[in-house]
């Protein structure tokens, strides 16, 4: 039965995944919930501080059930996070997981907004928080997000009077929440937005609670909870054939890359919100106690009020086009009101509305999934009507084009119109890329000038068409982005996004690179045309006491798509020595210096990301004992790559490869991190890893999770691992055994080796061992006791067991020397022994 439900939890996401890539087609249940949702003028603003922090089940609910506009507001895009489905991270790992809180709201029916604070890693206190990144500007990005999204109601995740105690972006989150929710109406805080919106002040600002808060449902239980809202959010829905936790199980699934795919859950089930602050609830169970959420709510909107509620009481779900010709009476009226905010937001509501009634399919889908600026791109555009709803084709205008092309068209029932246009990219167009990664950002914040574009999930789309038609005599203007649709043999109809992109991109295939001594490498440089018949040159930026040769090389590419690779030769100083190296490809006097990075997953649209192409050299002073090493692959790192740049042997071993016969030649094994959580198969195979170090082997293994352990047994004695982690990369390192081998061969390791780390110095250090461990360093964040945890070595045998929590897997891919001499050291344990019997 577990396996049949895995099974059906994969096809519905593998469905979500596929509707995900195309545009959304309503239903009549869809509909029906729509014209709901636009009865109802209340607005809720859930606030937290990452992707995957938001309860999907509270989103939902006041989404689908309350019928309430409904957003989340993550401080952060995630770029800290670790990345179970692929290699990416920092800000690449940013772009996924935007876009799976993208589609998390597709399926609970939110909407979704960022600030610009960069998600830096693990925090232990707001403090440190709001020092790294720009307190002021991310409460202003905070006040923005109020002042625009106008929310009734704002839901903190997380509880502001638990400093030190959790995640410090977390508190943070609550409190910038706290403080904003009295800011946003004063006209004399972040004045300069008042050029683009207006203040705001919502009603009321609650805290999302729950029984973990108080240690257990039984603490819980014993509270006075006359403060708080309760709501049973195990809601059933008929029109969708599931219950609201079902819809929030779906889409906390979509967060794949943290591991957060799970079993869906029915049935009652209580969600709590304490008040906060604002306009006092007076014993109501109505979070919207006060609040005219009606069509009354805005002056004039009776009528329209009155027109709408006749729609939803008599919905026809069998023909919804009888319903256009009172949309269009209610769309009427609705361009009359005073106010600018609800008269926007549900004329944008009621126009989809109308368009799904009638049944309209209008497309607009280009040749080619890119094209560069200066180029000439052809347009499909596809319109039909497929209801007898009276509806006219007055014109449409292409974005790139300063006038708009006429066709008085009268669209008969089910009577395709197709049309064909030839558009020119301008030369100056913008190339679609994350707009919060077009400037090089800092560790706490991304730059962003543009108020406009602050807290968007993703850069609005550059070509798009109006199509401006005639629905009952009325004029209404549709917008569609330009699509990309195609089809594959073994897939069916796809779709992608429409990118604009450089005439030509370049990227180096490894992003550091580590010389062990003074010898030359060959490093090669992919050129990719983004138009056809590209001509010109590529070289090399490099510091000053490196070389690189040849000074140029001619490039030459027919098609659009083709690639070229050139190989230059990089000469290191005889001195240790790091800097970047950068390609520039030459056409016709314009330099192009941009990486074209594609982000391919089933769960989340393509995405295409526009970063500095450039590289880390580093010239490092390195000795080594052993060459083949075999690597059990564990959540996503790169690892293997890195230690291949320093000459070692890489073998991947599968966990069904895993014999005895299969690691007696390897000189160390190391396990890719969390690879104890993630892969059933270790809880077998353990045995035949630690026999392996019995007999003289050498294994090294990176952090795991406490919680999710595949075997009892990690190690060959007691271990236990715990939260404990130092977050600070600069934190003091202490030696505790300078003597040890492991510090000592064949590299010296001091703590200079230490310098230079990025992110943090390591995470979920055991805090308990048995004594055969010995361990070798010792760390601490300010204010906390030290940790010893990091790095413990055990003869086990004839061999050595090595664990880890330090964060070779974030340095490596950094260049950072120290972390390549100590983890040389790590595989080279127990040499030393056998180099001292060959002198």
């Amino acid at each position: 039965m577990r396996q049949f439900t895995l099974c059906l939890l994969l096809v519905l996401s593998t469905i979500v995944s596929i509707h995900a890539q195309q545009p959304k087609k309503l239903n009549s249940s869809e509909i029906y919930e729509a014209v709901q949702k636009l009865n109802v003028l209340g607005s809720v603003l859930y606030i937290a501080a990452h992707p995957d922090d938001e309860n999907t089940r509270l989103i939902s609910y006041m989404a689908n059930h309350v019928k309430a506009r409904t957003a989340y507001l993550s401080l952060t895009r995630g770029d800290g996070g670790q990345n179970l489905i692929g290699p990416e991270i920092r800000e690449l790992l940013g772009v996924i997981r935007t876009q799976e809180l993208l589609a998390a709201r597709r399926i609970d029916g939110g909407e979704q907004r960022f600030t610009r604070a960069n998600d830096f890693g693990y925090s232990k206190h707001p403090d440190e928080t709001l020092q790294i990144w720009d307190k002021d500007k991310v409460l202003s990005d905070v006040v923005w997000a109020i002042r625009t999204f106008k929310p009734d109601i704002i839901i903190n995740r997380f509880d502001h009077r638990r400093a030190g105690r959790t995640h410090g972006h977390h508190t943070s989150s609550a409190l910038l929440s706290l403080e904003a929710f009295d800011l946003s109406k004063d006209p004399s805080k972040y004045s300069e937005q008042l050029d683009l919106t207006e203040t705001w002040q919502p009603k009321r600002l609650f805290y999302n609670t729950s029984w973990w808060r108080y240690g257990s449902r039984e603490a819980f239980d014993k509270i006075d909870k006359s403060n708080m809202l309760n709501f049973d959010i195990g809601v059933y829905y008929p029109t969708k054939g599931m219950s609201n936790n079902e819809v929030a199980s779906l889409a906390s699934s979509q967060h794949l890359c943290q591991g957060f795919g799970r079993l869906s859950q029915r049935g009652t089930q209580q969600e709590y919100i304490e008040f906060l602050k604002g306009e006092p609830l007076d014993g109501t169970d109505d979070v919207f106690a006060g609040i005219d959420t009606s069509w009354n709510r805005v002056k004039d909107g009776e009528a329209i009020g009155a027109i709408l509620n006749n729609v939803e009481n008599n919905f026809n779900f069998v023909n919804p086009s009888t319903h256009v010709p009172q949309l269009i009476e209610a769309y009427k009226l609705l361009q009359n009101l005073e106010d600018d905010h609800w008269k926007s937001l549900k004329s944008k509501e009621i126009i989809e509305i109308i368009e799904a009634c009638a049944g309209l399919y209008i497309e607009v889908s280009a040749n080619s999934p890119q094209a560069s600026p200066n180029s000439l791109i052809g347009l499909r555009m596809e319109v039909l009507n497929r209801s007898d709803a009276n509806i006219e084709l007055v014109s449409y205008n292409i974005s790139t084009m300063s006038e708009g092309i006429s066709k008085t068209l009268n669209m008969t029932a089910n009577q395709k119109l197709n049309f064909l246009e030839d558009v020119v990219i301008p030369k100056d167009f913008g190339y679609t890329t994350p707009y919060w990664l077009n400037k090089k950002n800092g560790i706490g914040m991304y730059h962003v000038e543009k108020q406009e574009l602050i807290g968007l999930p993703e850069t609005p789309r550059g070509i798009t068409v109006d199509f401006n038609l005639m629905v009952d005599g009325t004029p209404i203007s549709i917008n569609k982005s330009v699509i990309y649709r195609y089809s594959q043999p073994d897939k069916g109809e796809l779709y992608r996004p429409f990118e604009i992109i450089p005439q030509v991109s370049a990227s180096i295939s490894d992003k550091v690179y580590i010389f062990e001594n003074d010898q030359q490498k060959e490093i090669e440089v992919t050129v990719k045309a983004g138009k056809e018949n590209i001509e010109g040159f590529v070289q090399m930026a490099y510091p000053n006491d490196w070389n690189v040769y040849p000074q140029k090389q001619k490039i030459q590419i027919a098609n659009k798509g083709d690639i070229q690779k050139v190989v230059f030769t990089v000469i290191p100083p005889k001195n240790q020595s790091e800097g970047l190296i950068t390609p520039m490809v030459n056409i016709d006097g314009q330099f192009f210096t941009k990486e074209l990075i594609e982000i391919d997953y089933d769960h989340i649209p393509f995405q295409t990301v526009l970063m500095p192409s450039e590289s880390k050299v580093v010239r490092l002073n390195i000795d080594k004992r052993g060459n083949n090493i075999g690597y059990i692959n564990g959540a996503g790192d790169v690892v293997p790559e890195s230690l291949r740049q320093i000459g070692y042997n890489i073998t991947i071993i599968e966990p069904e490869q895993i014999s005895p016969e299969n690691l007696s030649n390897f000189d160390a094994i190391v396990v890719g991190i969390r690879a104890y959580n993630i892969l059933d198969e270790l809880k077998f195979k353990q045995k035949y890893l630690l026999d392996y170090v019995k007999e003289g082997g050498n294994l090294v293994v990176q952090y795991n999770t406490s919680r999710g352990l595949k075997t009892e047994q990690l190690a060959p004695y007691d271990l236990k691992l715990s939260r404990d982690r130092v977050t600070d990369e600069k934190a003091t390192v202490t030696i505790l055994n300078t003597e040890h081998p492991i510090l000592n061969f064949p590299n010296k390791i001091t703590t200079e080796d230490f310098n230079g780390w990025v992110q943090e110095r390591g995470l979920y250090f055991p805090n308990q061992w048995a004594e055969e461990f010995t361990p070798l360093l010792a760390m601490k964040d300010s204010g906390e006791s030290s940790k010893k945890g990091s790095l413990l070595v055990a003869k086990y045998g004839k061999g050595n067991y090595i664990y880890t929590g330090l964060s070779f897997f974030r340095e490596f891919p950094a260049g950072v020397s120290g972390a390549y001499r100590l983890f040389a050291n790590l595989l080279s344990a127990g040499k030393e022994e056998k180099t001292q019997l060959k002198n």
